[in-house]
């Protein structure tokens, strides 16, 4: 007979699920300890409370994630030996291996998990997420600027953002894609193989697009004279 899970892994599969489908504030102890086949007492004894609880899901995959992000970052700029890496690398090693994850063990499931989250963060998870990813967004931020110099920074900080932006909504799950679409055609599917290029393609679109043009400065209107 195969041997259970340890108590702990248990329960952060269950609360992960629970937290996917119902969303952090839908989600109760009672689904999660039924899930995962223990009591409260053990969720205390391992955790403490709920606001913990999610952070530890978190933190169990993306250490790892950011861990392989910051690992392809490091093998492309040696590889570039001083040279700009090209947005495509960047921007496939940042988003690409999110995306790749999906088709690990659980990694589906998560990644629905933290769109949901970066779309709608309740303000200590935002804290959570700024101490996890603020290493990491610098620096791909870096390397961002190294490899697009003609573009002002402040100007890839906010397509950064976007991009943040679109890819949570994307992996968040397919709820606005079967608005558009026929549920029977393959566009609804969002399987990671399918996903992933559309994806990468949108980004780059996004990333490499014109300039905006300056904002029109407000016409001043002219005094009255008074008489």
């Amino acid at each position: 007979m195969p041997e259970l899970p340890a108590t702990r892994e248990r329960i952060l599969d269950a609360a992960e699920h629970a937290f996917m489908a119902h969303r952090y504030e839908g989600a109760s102890m009672r689904q999660i300890t039924g899930e995962a086949g223990v009591n409260l007492a053990a969720v205390n004894y391992h955790f403490g409370n709920k606001e913990s609880l999610l952070h530890a899901v978190l933190k169990r995959r993306l250490d790892g994630l950011n861990q392989e992000r910051l690992r392809v970052l490091d093998e492309l700029e040696a590889a570039a030996a001083g040279a700009p890496l090209k947005p495509s690398q960047i921007v496939d090693a940042f988003f690409g291996t999110l995306l790749r994850m999906g088709a690990e063990p659980g990694g589906d499931t998560f990644m629905r998990l933290l769109g949901r989250i970066l779309t709608e963060p309740a303000e200590f998870i935002s804290v959570v997420l700024a101490q996890e990813y603020a290493d990491v967004l610098e620096r791909f931020k870096q390397a961002l600027f190294h490899a697009l110099p003609d573009v002002p920074r402040e100007e890839i900080v906010w397509r950064f953002h976007f991009m943040l932006g679109a890819t949570s909504y994307a992996i968040a799950g397919t709820d606005a894609l079967r608005l558009v679409t026929d549920w029977q055609t393959e566009a609804a599917d969002d399987g990671t193989d399918r996903l992933l290029p559309r994806l990468m393609s949108f980004l780059l679109g996004g990333l490499r697009a014109p300039l905006p043009e300056p904002p029109a400065k407000p016409k001043q209107r002219s005094r009255r004279k008074t008489p």
